[in-house]
């Protein structure tokens, strides 16, 4: 399924495709399970950019333990 989201950090638009059921989607968005209960299969990262849209590359540059 494809997942569209807007990044708050930078405001981009990204579409991702991952492996989720548009069922499974829905009722995760009805509030009936907690995302890593939804999609134990998907990486914390995947369930990140379905929560916020953030990417992975843009949490290590808004929080890069070396700044």
């Amino acid at each position: 399924m494809k997942i569209t989201r807007k990044s708050p950090f930078t405001g981009k638009v990204r579409t991702k495709e991952l492996p989720i059921t548009k069922f499974d989607y829905k009722l995760w968005q009805r509030g009936g399970l907690l995302i890593q209960h939804a999609f134990p299969h998907l990486s914390a990262d995947d369930r990140e950019f379905i929560l916020t849209g953030i990417s992975s590359s843009e949490w290590d540059t808004a929080f890069n333990p070396s700044d």
